[in-house]
């Protein structure tokens, strides 16, 4: 049975071994309940930041972009107990 957050490295394309700044460094596979766990850590990472870390926020909203649509990730049922707030 394979772990579903599984982080594999990708190989690294040049002679020292290093990955590019625009390179992939990981793959990771995610459940449906660890996608929007992660989706929800990233938006209120995201909403933490000033205006000072313009940076930050750009390389937070650019993660957010590769991950499938908000609506459909909203829609993610985490199961929880009745009468706890819904993420």
């Amino acid at each position: 049975m394979r772990d579903p957050a599984i982080l594999r490295p990708v190989e690294a394309s040049n002679d020292l071994g290093l990955i590019g700044p625009d390179e992939p460094a990981y793959r990771l596979e995610l459940t449906a309940a660890e996608l929007k766990v992660t989706y929800t850590a990233l938006r209120a990472l995201m909403n933490d930041y000033g205006h000072d870390e313009y940076d930050v926020q750009r390389i937070v909203r650019g993660v957010l972009a590769k991950l499938p649509p908000a609506e459909s990730i909203e829609s993610i049922d985490l199961r929880l107990p009745r009468g706890r707030p819904r993420l």
